[in-house]
This record gives structure tokens, C-alpha cells and sequence, in this order.
């Protein structure tokens, strides 16, 4: 079953009662308190400063490896509580990614990026962009990517990406900058609370490594995601128009990520299904069962 994803914009109690999640709105005395079961949730949104949740609350939701993203003064995902385990055999799975070899990681990165570009690929044709250079950069992208081939398909990407061409993605750049920002932001949550239940360590990448970086690991697996979410952005801002600040419409949009249906080796499921059989295959591939990172294919 899909996990849900919950938002909280407005001032609201949050308490656990029954194994359910119970939802109080001191603004509203007309609305009764609404629950849902703590097993259903993969993620809660917290974007109001108003929002008070009792540590019995986040104790269930930890128990339950739910993803808790805490949003800052503007509206944007700030942090994220995760379990520090939840899978039965963790520590195997520690010392199996702890101990896994840079040959490995270079194999595993370079599968990475290739999945990456092909999905950029993907999205481009289906803007009518021709797809020649990214079918080239796909073959030039060798073991770790010494060459930087992903920074390259990146630029050639983004610049065809939207119209008019020539779009440049920075963080803190104009729209649609921040609808991208806020989109990776609950598709790194969702990666990192599936790395969690495969007995990963979200910090130690394969690639990246930043030591002010808890989710260096998340960083990677979400690459081949992104162009999801990009479709996403693009189906918005297609049909609305998008002015600097980052509504509340546009953040429910983004908050489709964990359904976005996805398909993994012929097999459709949600993107957060998928993810979890993707985190699965990259603990396999510590541990020596496999060599293959099972990462989905934009149709």
C-alpha cells in the first residue's frame, strides 16, 4: 500500500492516540479533531510555526520510519527527523556499505549518472527537444565520471528544458527555481527514509561528500528521480502562471512526488514503492548479491 503524505499549513496540535494521528485546530472550534492510522503515513509536512506535536507523536512516526519535514520562515523544507535504524539487520548493512570499495562506488555512480541522463533524455523528447547530444553524453559517461559528464548533459538539459530556452537553475534563482528547490526537497525525503528502511546510512554517499551533509547518500540515489520531478514543474508551470513566491497550490502540485507512478525494470508502481525497491538493490549491491542499482525509466 502507498503511503501518505501529510501537509500542516495552518496552526494545529498534533498528537498520537490510539496508534492514530490525531489532528486538533485551535483556530477552528467548528471542526472536530480528524486521525489517521500511524501505519498509513511515509512523510509529514510541517509548515507553520504554529504547529505544537507531542514526542509520543514523533516516537510512533519514528517507530513507523516516517519522514518528517520540518519547513523554515519561508515555507521552505529545513529539516528532516529519520529513525537511526529500522531495518532488522543494520548493522550488516552498515558495515557492508561502511566496507564497500571505491571500484564499487565508481561502478555504482557511473550507473547513476547514466540513469540520470537517460531520464533527462526522456523528458526533453517529450518536449519535442532532440535527445542526439544527451544520447552522446550517455556514452561518453565512464567508471566514477572523471570526466564530468553529468555537468555537462546538465547544462545542455536545463538550457532546453523550458520555454523560452535558456533557463538557468540556480537555487536561489527566479521561478520556477523554487518549485523545483521544494520538489527535490520531499524527493530527498523520500529517498532518505527508504535508504533508512533498506539498513542504510543516508550520510555516506557514493559520490558526494560534504561533511555538512547528513544525506550525502540521498543526494545520489534521488539524481535518476529528479527529471520526475521536473515533470512535474513543467506540467504547472504549463498550465498556471507563476509569480516569485511559492503558493500553496503550487506546494500541494509537489506534493504528488511520492505517487508519481514510475516503472522499474517493466513493473509501474508510485515513485516511493519504486524507491524502495531501488534502496533495496543499492544495499544488494554493498553486500555483494548484486552489481545492478535498480533505477526507474521515464517512458
Amino acid at each position: 500500500m502507498i503511503k501518505r503524505t501529510l501537509y500542516f499549513g495552518n496552526p494545529a496540535y498534533l498528537k498520537k492516540r490510539d496508534n492514530q494521528l490525531v489532528v486538533e485546530l485551535p483556530n477552528d472550534t467548528t471542526k472536530q479533531s480528524a486521525s489517521v492510522p500511524i501505519e498509513d503515513i511515509g512523510m509529514v509536512v510541517l509548515d507553520h510555526p504554529q504547529i505544537t506535536i507531542t514526542h509520543a507523536l514523533l516516537m510512533a512516526l519514528n517507530e513507523n520510519n516516517v519522514a518528517t519535514l520540518s519547513c523554515n520562515n519561508s515555507h521552505t523544507p529545513e529539516a528532516l527527523m529519520l529513525p537511526l535504524a529500522s531495518h532488522h539487520a543494520y548493522t550488516e548493512k552498515l558495515y557492508n556499505q561502511l566496507e564497500s570499495s571505491l571500484p564499487l562506488k565508481k561502478n555504482l555512480w557511473q550507473q547513476t549518472v547514466v540513469s540520470k541522463i537517460q531520464n533527462q533524455a526522456a523528458l526533453l523528447a517529450q518536449n519535442g527537444v532532440t535527445t542526439d547530444k544527451m544520447d552522446f553524453f550517455v556514452r561518453q559517461v565512464k567508471s566514477g565520471d572523471p570526466d564530468n559528464v553529468e555537468g555537462r548533459a546538465a547544462a545542455y538539459y536545463w538550457s532546453n528544458l523550458l520555454d523560452p530556452p535558456g533557463f538557468k537553475r540556480h537555487r536561489f534563482g527566479d521561478q520556477p527555481n523554487a518549485m523545483f528547490n521544494y520538489g527535490y526537497a520531499i524527493l530527498r525525503g523520500v529517498v532518505a527514509r527508504s535508504l533508512v528502511g533498506s539498513g542504510l546510512l543516508p550520510a555516506l554517499g557514493i559520490h558526494h561528500r560534504n561533511k555538512y551533509n547528513p544525506y550525502c547518500l540521498a543526494d545520489d540515489i534521488m539524481e535518476p528521480y529528479r527529471p520526475y520531478v521536473d515533470q512535474l514543474v513543467l506540467a504547472y508551470v504549463d498550465a498556471n502562471e507563476t509569480g516569485e513566491e511559492l503558493t500553496l497550490e503550487m506546494k500541494r502540485h509537489l506534493l504528488q512526488v511520492p505517487v508519481i507512478d514510475i516503472v522499474i525494470e517493466g513493473k509501474s508502481s508510485p515513485l516511493m514503492v519504486g524507491v524502495q525497491r531501488t534502496t533495496a538493490s543499492v544495499a544488494d549491491c554493498f553486500a555483494g548479491i548484486t552489481r545492478k542499482i535498480l533505477y526507474p525509466e521515464m517512458q
